[in-house]
C-alpha cells in the first residue's frame, strides 16, 4: 500500500535474456551464480531450480571447459530460467553452449583473443539472438591498464569496459549489457556513475567479492542502493560467500525497500522495547520463515505496541499493533472488531495474510485479464 517508487530511472536501450526484458524501463532483473561444479549436473541443476524457485530471473553457469559445455546442454535442457554461460578466453566453449541453447554470454571480446575468434562468437551470438555481458571486475584488469592507473580507478574500469563495447561497436553488435564490479564500493559506484552517461546499453550492477551473508548484504545495499536510486542499472546480482538463494532474498530486498520492485511480503517490524505486549521478534522471525511461498507483493505490519502500531497498520494490507492481552488487528488500513491474542498471533496472522495474498493474487490475474 505504500506509494510508488519516486526514482527515475536512466534511459537505456532493450535486451532480452531468455525471455526475460533487460533495460528500456523492464523491471529490474535479479539473478544469482551457481556454486556447484557444472560437470555434477544433477546438483546444478538442483540448485538452478531451487533459484528459481525463490523468483531468480536468470541464473548464470561458469562454463570452463568443453567438459562442462557438455554438461550444459544437458542442465539446460532441464531447467526453464534462463541461463547465462560465464566463459573467459576460450573462444570455442562460447560457440558450444550458443550451438546448446544459452540465453547469454558473459564474455568479454577482448579477452578471446584474435580478430577472427572475436567476429566467430560475435556472429554466432547475432544469428541466434543471444545477448553478450561485458564484465569488468576491478580484480582482474588488463596488464596494460593496470600498469597505465597503478591500481584499479573508475577510469580503469571505464576504460576496460569501453575497450570491448568499442569492438562490439566495430562489428555492428549492439545487444549487449554491461558490467564494472569492484568489491570497493566507492570504485563500484563512481565506475558506474561514469558508464552510464557514455553508453545506452543495461548495466548490470554488482558488488563483487562482497563478503559473507552479513557484511556482503551491507555492503551491496549500499552499493547498489546509491546506483538505484540514482535510476542506475537495469540487472543485479548480491555477490555472497553464502548459499545462492540467500543472493536472491538479498537482491529483492533492495529493490523492495526501494519501492522499485516488490516480491512476497514486506514486513514492517518494530526493533522492540518495553512497551511490546507480545513477542514482536519471534513472531516476525517465524512467519518470515512460514510465508516464504508467498510471492504476491504485500505490506504487513507488526508493531508491538499502540505508539506506532496504528499508523503502520493504516498504511499497510495488513497490521496489528499490541494491547493489553489482545492486539488490534487491521485490514487496508481499517481496525477491524477481531482482536488477536497475544499467546497466538502467529497463527492468527498467518490465516489472515494467506487468504489476503490469495485475494490479492486474484485481483492482479483479474486486473492483467482485464488490460
Amino acid at each position: 500500500m505504500h506509494n510508488e517508487s519516486p526514482i527515475k530511472r536512466r534511459q537505456s536501450t532493450r535486451i532480452y535474456v531468455g525471455n526475460v526484458p533487460i533495460g528500456d524501463g523492464a523491471p529490474i532483473a535479479v539473478q544469482s551464480m551457481t556454486n556447484t561444479r557444472t560437470t555434477d549436473i544433477e546438483a546444478t541443476v538442483a540448485q538452478i531450480k531451487s533459484l528459481e524457485n525463490v523468483g531468480a530471473d536468470i541464473v548464470r553457469v561458469s562454463v570452463p571447459t568443453m567438459d562442462a559445455a557438455e554438461a550444459f546442454k544437458q542442465i539446460k535442457q532441464q531447467v526453464s530460467v534462463p541461463l547465462v554461460a560465464d566463459i573467459h578466453f576460450d573462444y570455442r566453449i562460447a560457440l558450444k553452449v550458443a550451438e546448446y541453447g544459452v540465453d547469454c554470454l558473459r564474455i568479454n571480446p577482448g579477452n578471446i583473443g584474435r580478430e577472427d575468434r572475436i567476429r566467430a562468437v560475435v556472429d554466432c551470438a547475432r544469428d541466434k539472438n543471444i545477448p553478450i555481458r561485458i564484465g569488468v571486475n576491478g580484480g582482474s584488469l588488463e596488464k596494460d591498464i593496470q600498469q597505465k592507473y597503478g591500481e584499479p580507478t573508475p577510469e580503469a574500469l571505464v576504460e576496460s569496459a569501453m575497450r570491448h563495447v568499442d569492438i562490439l561497436d566495430r562489428l555492428n553488435f549492439d545487444q549487449f549489457k554491461v558490467s564494472v564490479k569492484a568489491s570497493d564500493v566507492f570504485l563500484a559506484v563512481d565506475s558506474y556513475r561514469k558508464l552510464a552517461k557514455q553508453i545506452d546499453q543495461p548495466l548490470h550492477l554488482g558488488i563483487t567479492e562482497a563478503g559473507g551473508a552479513r557484511a556482503g548484504a551491507v555492503k551491496s545495499a549500499v552499493g547498489l542502493g546509491m546506483l538505484l536510486a540514482e535510476g542506475i542499472g537495469d540487472t543485479l546480482r548480491v555477490s555472497l560467500a553464502a548459499d545462492p538463494i540467500e543472493e536472491i532474498k538479498v537482491g529483492f530486498d533492495i529493490l523492495k525497500s526501494l519501492r522499485i520492485r516488490s516480491r512476497g511480503i514486506n514486513f514492517i517490524a518494530c526493533p522492540t522495547c518495553s512497551r511490546q505486549e507480545f513477542d514482536v521478534i519471534g513472531t516476525v522471525n517465524e512467519l518470515e520463515q512460514r510465508l516464504e511461498d508467498i510471492t504476491v507483493p504485500m505490506d504487513v505490519s507488526v508493531i508491538g505496541c499502540v505508539v506506532n502500531g496504528p499508523g503502520e497498520a493504516e498504511v499497510s494490507h495488513l497490521g496489528i499493533a499490541g494491547g493489553n492481552r489482545k492486539s488490534a488487528f487491521y485490514e487496508d488500513g481499517v481496525r477491524q472488531k477481531e482482536r488477536f491474542d497475544n499467546d497466538n498471533v502467529i497463527e492468527q496472522l498467518e490465516t489472515k495474510i494467506r487468504a489476503k495474498a490469495s485475494m490479492l493474487d486474484t485481483k492482479n490475474r483479474i486486473d492483467v485479464t482485464e488490460k
